[in-house]
């Protein structure tokens, strides 16, 4: 992988992880201010931030794995 992609997937890892905080974010805001009333959303804050963690997870493995 050549410098400038491996600048490209660093950037691309920051990316991720900026979003996975968002979605982190987000859940952390329905439990703290609108439980129990919109329990319903659970599943949906849920898997929003589990995705982001997994694409983030990827990105950053496939990162540090270039990065040897």
């Amino acid at each position: 992988m050549t410098a400038e992609e491996l600048k490209e997937l660093d950037a691309q890892v920051r990316k991720a992880r900026f979003v996975l905080s968002q979605k982190a974010g987000a859940l952390h805001d329905l439990i703290e201010d609108r439980l129990p009333a919109d329990y319903l959303e659970i599943p949906a804050y849920a898997e929003d931030a589990f995705l982001a963690c997994k694409a983030w997870d990827e990105l950053n493995k496939k990162l540090l794995a270039n990065k040897i």
